[in-house]
């Protein structure tokens, strides 16, 4: 089985697997997607939709946050570690939306970089989720998956996990994709415990790379 042929049927089972799998951030706005995934560098999803609860109880538009003290901001987010820089890269991003974008998130890849505290996973998940274009988010479980599952050898970098992905994903199933692998990796292929392989769908093709029989 080649590299693309096991992608696809990987893509194949996990969609039936995880039918309804999607971002696991809470929001209902670009903006604040893009609030979301800065907290969440090193901290889980699920804190984080409870902290950006209080965040925008306080501050609830791009305006308010852009602004609002980054003392005071970086007072609610505390909770998801690395405070002060967090608090500085979304005040820093929500006046550049408020002053450049007409308070809109850019729709352009390029453009996302550009802003502070949002890196490639950061704009992949934006441009997926919010835009409906390709996107493929190399987070910590897509990378550890990928890698065991076999689909890409050793390489752990996320920026060349990403590239090696979009030469074996087809552009559409990228974001749907990544979404299951959180879900595989948080259900099934865990990484603090052995990975249940005998109830994994994955079981007769995965490579169990790093992992112990």
């Amino acid at each position: 089985m080649t590299k693309k042929e096991l992608t696809l049927e990987v893509i194949e089972r996990l969609r039936k697997e995880y039918p309804d799998a999607d971002c696991t951030l809470d929001y209902n706005e670009a903006w604040k997607l893009l609030i979301s995934v800065r907290l969440a560098a090193q901290c889980t999803d699920a804190r984080v939709n409870v902290v950006v609860q209080d965040l925008y109880a306080q501050y609830p538009d791009i305006n308010a946050v852009a602004d609002a003290p980054v003392e005071k901001i970086e007072e609610i987010v505390c909770p998801c570690g690395l405070g002060k820089s967090k608090a500085r890269d979304i005040s820093a991003c929500m006046k550049i939306l408020r002053d450049e974008y007409g308070g809109q998130v850019p729709d352009d890849f390029d453009a996302l970089l550009k802003l502070p505290g949002v890196g490639r996973k950061s704009a992949n998940l934006i441009m997926g989720d919010v835009f409906g274009k390709p996107a493929i988010v190399t987070d910590t479980h897509c990378i550890r998956l990928v890698n065991r599952i076999g689909i890409v050898d050793g390489i752990k970098e996320p920026k060349k996990v990403e590239m090696e992905l979009w030469k074996l994903v087809p552009p559409e199933e990228g974001s749907s994709f990544c979404h299951r692998l959180v879900y595989h990796g948080r259900d099934v292929c865990t990484a603090r415990t052995k990975p249940y392989c005998d109830k994994c769908c994955l079981s007769d093709l995965c490579g169990k790379n790093g992992v112990d029989n």
